[in-house]
């Protein structure tokens, strides 16, 4: 009977001299031959221990397996033993309106005001006046009151949610509403915005050539240059794509099934989770004419629509995800979580298969500063996330046991949704056949939700318990912008309410002017009229010459109360 050797014994035995005779080399020989094969039963027995021990997901960090390894090299693990511990860096500034905000907000009109600089109306007037001197007969120039008052129709036409609707039914005198017909005829209404215009169109197609945008490019570079210098985000906030409703030809009119609109203008919008402010925005014009699509184009806007940001945690869809992108945020002291596409070389394949996995399982994978997870919601669905903010394969014991990672995604990444949601509710979107009109008409509608957030996180008490508080806002917004217009009027319309409501803001807006005006004049020259006693101060004798508007009783400066024209005029007076 053969005779089995161990490894130990095979070494001793041939690290011996040869000192055998003839006779024993056959047993020699066999003896050789049988340790051969006693070392290879050995190495396959250890080979089968070892995969069949890799059935808990454990692997060697020093020799990883190939399904934990993507197609470019990247190396990932299943236990987060090695993952380093996230910490938040500090934002470096408070949420909310910045103090250069807050020192300007003091109603309604000045928080939108903020967004429509004089320089901006100024560009408006000047492009707008040019055109119209060149191409239409009878023209008068515009000037900043009469455009707020436009703008302000706008809005008015937003609130009665009649964007669709036909602008001679908003002038009808049966069931259009006075104020239409108070602020401009409907005839001047028409004139301007079909000379609205943003830039010079001579010099214009010099500029095409290498901006698609240039018809409205200093219209909107200013107006998004205030859209950081008014607010600052909170902790979390999203990057994810608006699509305004555009179906005429355009260059870089875009086609996306899953928007409602289907046709229109892609603007790639930065906003904060919490509140829906638009942080930032820019156009997609796709690719200039004779050149290549871009490469590496999610990567490039979303840096650079978060340029200036620290301590947030960034949430975008798969077109942005990256684990390159994920590094370039962490040197940023930025943390991202997004969907990634199963396409992406740097995911393993381990993530990628689905068959033989149970529906509302997960599978973890970690480097030393990222993770990334598999879970399958039912059959034949696999939805991967990449995420350099979660660190641990933090699972919810619940009925759909989701990752955590995948909770927080559903939590932060509806920011821009919601934000074209309630635009949309109240647009002064109107239809024409010009984009860049298609885009200041946009303009308008985030302004005005902006200077909604700017506003009611100034002044938290106004109409708290109202829920249509937005409704209320756009209404006061648009009033204010119009007053000054109607109050201007030489000729009233010739409808009775526009006519009445043209005369009573005229009336009350002078008879305001002359009260204000008396009460100054009374201060400072020092007033004619007899010093009498306050009536409302009791046993201190204060003398005064001011005296009340309507009662005509003598008031120090102790019971006086200032008023502004808005509220004065509200009051009925």
């Amino acid at each position: 009977m053969k005779r089995h050797f161990t490894a130990e014994e095979a070494v001793e035995m041939v690290m011996q001299p040869s000192s055998a005779s003839d006779d024993s080399s056959s047993e020699e020989t066999s003896s050789e031959s049988d340790i051969e094969l006693s070392l290879e039963s050995s190495t396959t027995e250890s080979a089968s221990e070892c995969l069949s021990g890799s059935g808990d997901d454990t692997e060697d960090p020093a020799h990883p397996s190939s399904e934990w390894t993507g197609k470019n090299g990247q190396v990932w693990s299943p236990s987060h033993a090695e993952t380093l511990r996230y910490i938040q860096a500090p934002t470096g500034m408070s949420p909310g309106p910045t103090r250069y905000a807050i020192s300007r907000i003091y109603d309604v009109a000045s928080s939108f005001d903020l967004f429509f600089t004089p320089d901006m109306i100024q560009l408006i007037l000047q492009m707008t006046n040019l055109y119209g001197r060149r191409s239409v007969s009878g023209w008068n120039d515009v000037d900043a009151e009469e455009i707020r008052a436009y703008m302000g129709l706008l809005i008015l036409a937003g609130v009665y949610r009649s964007k669709g609707e036909s602008t001679r039914s908003l002038w009808d005198d049966q069931s259009g509403r006075p104020i239409f017909r108070a602020t401009l005829s409907h005839k001047r209404f028409e004139m301007i915005s079909a000379s609205l215009r943003f830039d010079d169109r001579l010099t214009r197609p010099a500029r095409y050539k290498k901006d698609k945008l240039t018809a409205f490019r200093n219209m909107w570079d200013k107006w998004t240059e205030r859209l950081p210098l008014l607010f600052n985000p909170g902790e979390d906030i999203c990057v994810d794509e608006q699509l305004v409703a555009f179906r005429v030809r355009c260059k870089f009119r875009q086609y996306i099934p899953s928007k409602p609109a289907k046709y229109g203008l892609k603007i790639w919008i930065t906003a904060d989770v919490a509140t829906s402010y638009a942080w930032s925005c820019q156009v997609y014009t796709g690719k200039a004419a004779g050149e290549s699509p871009e490469k590496g184009q999610g990567k490039r806007v979303i840096l650079d629509m978060t340029e200036g940001l620290k301590g947030v945690t960034l949430t975008c869809d798969n077109f942005f995800t990256s684990y390159s992108l994920a590094q370039e945020f962490l040197k940023k002291k930025v943390a991202l979580v997004g969907t990634i596409r199963a396409n992406k070389p740097e995911l393993p394949p381990k993530l990628k298969q689905t068959k033989q996995r149970a529906v509302l399982s997960s599978v973890f994978a970690f480097t030393t500063t990222t993770t990334a997870v598999s879970y399958i919601p039912r059959r034949g669905r696999n939805v991967l996330l990449l995420t350099s903010k979660h660190r641990e394969p933090a699972v919810h014991q619940d009925d759909k046991k989701k990752p955590q990672v995948i909770i927080d995604y559903n939590r932060c990444k509806g920011g821009v949704d919601n934000l074209d949601k309630v635009v949309s509710t109240y647009s002064c979107r109107r239809r024409t056949l010009r984009w860049p009109l298609v885009l200041f008409f946009n303009c308008i509608d985030v302004s005005a939700f902006n200077a909604f957030v700017l506003f009611t996180a100034v002044n938290p008490s106004w109409n708290q318990q109202i829920t249509y508080k937005r409704r209320l806002f756009l209404e006061e917004l648009g009033k204010s912008m119009v007053s000054s217009q109607i109050m201007r009027r030489k000729h009233p319309p010739r409808t009775a309410a526009a006519a009445t409501m043209v005369v009573e803001l005229q009336t009350n807006v002078a008879a305001l002017a002359e009260t204000t005006e008396t009460a100054i004049t009374t201060r400072a020259t020092g007033s004619t009229r007899r010093r009498r006693v306050c009536w409302l101060c009791t046993g201190l004798k204060k003398r005064s010459s001011t005296t009340c508007t309507k009662c005509n009783r003598c008031m120090c400066r102790e019971h006086q109360v200032p008023c502004c024209r808005t509220c004065w005029s509200a009051a009925g007076n």
